[in-house]
């Protein structure tokens, strides 16, 4: 009992130390000044681009791998969601978002269920502990919904289930359906941003770029998903 204990703070502490290494390496490379720059921006989307039409299926495998070990980082999900769109467009970007942080959500939550599961009961059981009912009655329709409405930060999404037993494949297929309508809609705007920039040589103003179609358009579509997921949350998530 005493080696599986230390087996497990060994892991959770080596997991820990990537995920510093990621982000300090990461920001040792670029300031938060440079990447939210438009002249940076355009650059790698000139490059990005230039990657993806000389080796497509490459430059599509190591987007999906990239995906996988960004979520296993703890990764949020709007960043994959924005530059699958920036990158592939918006329908096949969506596929790429969709499979790749199902994916890697499904391997974090296998490993938060083996070796961090004492942890999370310990956080969160007691504040979820309304969930244990609603999961009993329909593993599967509770979690599509629980992924469809959201509410939570996405890492911790991914490991709460583990106080509830959520078998794997309900959890990987109630990811791929109940995540697609968001993951789209973000999607949309990675790549209607795309667009903007392939069309503007210098940044457009705040105005211009918010009233433009191509973010206008899943900005109102996203708006409408939260309004959903409120009343559906409230309809659901209700004790």
């Amino acid at each position: 009992m005493k080696k599986e204990k230390k087996i497990k703070i060994f892991l959770g502490s080596s997991y820990v130390l990537i995920i510093l290494s990621f982000l300090w390496v990461f920001f040792d490379n670029y300031s938060l000044s440079e990447i939210s720059s438009y002249e940076f921006i355009k650059n790698n989307n000139d490059y990005f681009n230039e990657i993806k039409n000389k080796n497509f299926f490459l430059s599509s495998l190591a987007f999906f791998i990239f995906t996988i070990i960004w979520v296993l980082l703890l990764g949020f999900g709007s960043p994959i969601l924005l530059l699958s769109g920036f990158i592939f467009g918006k329908w096949l970007g969506s596929i790429y978002a969709i499979l790749g942080l199902s994916t890697g959500a499904t391997l974090l939550y296998i490993f938060a269920n083996y070796f961090l599961k004492d942890l999370v009961e310990e956080k969160f059981s007691k504040r979820f502990s309304y969930f244990n009912e609603k999961f009993k009655k329909n593993e599967f329709v509770f979690f599509l919904i629980y992924r469809f409405v959201g509410g939570i930060p996405f890492f911790i999404s991914n490991i709460l289930p583990t106080i509830f037993n959520v078998k794997i494949k309900n959890f990987f297929f109630g990811s791929i359906i109940g995540m697609s309508p968001q993951i789209f809609v973000g999607v949309s705007l990675g790549a209607g941003l795309n667009e903007i920039i392939q069309k503007n040589i210098e940044a457009p103003s705040l105005i211009e770029l918010i009233f433009s179609p191509e973010i206008l358009i899943p900005i109102i579509a996203l708006v409408i998903l939260l309004v959903v997921g409120i009343i559906a949350k409230n309809i659901f998530y209700s004790n």
